[in-house]
């Protein structure tokens, strides 16, 4: 299955959406079709808790199923996040390639303590952007980078759960872009207490939640074998694969939940895929850091596309 968020005009606020071909079929009109509740909206565990429930009601295989209302084309959404109010977001550095090239940049190896355990360090979950929303660039830095990741979305709360079992606690995956601000963050990493400012102003989601299912027969290590892009104004700038993660989501679901709850709606981000920001690359191949103007486009296989246009700071 694929979930989603939408602006819906005619209600003047956002429903759920079950995204089927080329269509989005507005999840209150399928959910009047049954005996289901309907589900709200604010709530950031919805549809997450009752995933079950969708699959079994909503088992449609084609958009052309004569029992659906009518769809919306994917070009006439007006995207939302497919979590609005994640209840936490913690970002991993689950990628090898990337922590070793960008400490390699600065002239240092990779520390081993990094090899102990997945880390993260915990981000604002209020400032998500979905897919073709505009990101604002901050007016207190200069450096403005994409990077590109996976998320993981609860689904179930749970604490203290093991690697092996966490992935029944994934309610599904999507795009994340992890806007970062590198002068800033540079700045502010020298006092130790990890990004901030730097990384508090904007994230893009989306563009919708893809049920475990739907990648199943791509698992390939501990991952998945899908190639990873970002196009940055039609030139494609990274490329890399999931399939590359040194850790799992399991581990980084096993490492989060250790001594704490997690809760349905909760973000999990994977980290930066190799090559998949400019601070690892470098900025030649798009002239300087991203500014306005300028059109970020991460795709990653089975997932979809995110893209966001970078504007002034009002």
């Amino acid at each position: 299955m694929k979930l989603c968020n939408f602006y819906r005009a005619e209600r003047n606020g956002v429903d759920g959406g079950l995204v089927i071909g080329e269509r989005v079929f507005p999840l209150s009109d399928l959910l009047a079709m049954t005996r289901l509740l309907p589900l709200d909206a604010r709530d950031p565990g919805s549809p997450l808790f009752r995933l079950a429930e969708l699959r079994d009601y909503l088992a449609f295989d084609s958009p052309d199923d004569a029992a659906l209302p009518p769809g919306i084309p994917l070009a006439d959404v007006v995207w939302r996040p497919p979590i609005l109010q994640p209840p936490g977001f913690r970002d991993f550095s689950a990628f090898e390639e990337h922590v070793r090239a960008t400490r390699a940049r600065r002239g240092l190896e990779v520390v081993p303590e990094w090899y102990d355990s997945p880390v993260f360090y915990f981000s604002n979950p209020h400032v998500f952007r979905g897919h073709d929303e505009r990101v604002a660039a901050p007016d207190y830095g200069q450096w403005l980078d994409f990077e590109l990741e996976i998320a993981a979305v609860i689904g179930r709360s749970g604490r203290d759960i093991s690697a092996t079992d966490a992935d029944d606690s994934i309610a599904g995956y999507t795009i994340l872009n992890d806007w970062s601000l590198r002068d800033v963050q540079r700045h502010e990493m020298q006092v130790g207490l990890g990004p901030a400012k730097g990384k508090d102003f904007a994230s893009s989601l989306g563009p919708w939640l893809v049920t475990p299912d739907e990648l199943a027969d791509r698992r390939a290590g501990k991952g998945f074998d899908l190639i990873m892009t970002a196009v940055v104004n039609g030139r494609e700038v990274s490329r890399g694969n999931w399939r590359t993660i040194h850790y799992s989501f399991g581990e980084m679901i096993a490492r989060a939940s250790r001594g704490v709850d997690l809760y349905p709606g909760d973000i999990i981000g994977s980290g930066t895929v190799g090559t998949g920001c400019l601070q690892e690359t470098g900025t030649e191949a798009t002239s300087s850091w991203l500014k306005p103007g300028d059109i970020v486009r991460l795709q990653v296989e089975r997932l979809g596309v995110l893209e966001n246009e970078i504007v002034a700071a009002r």
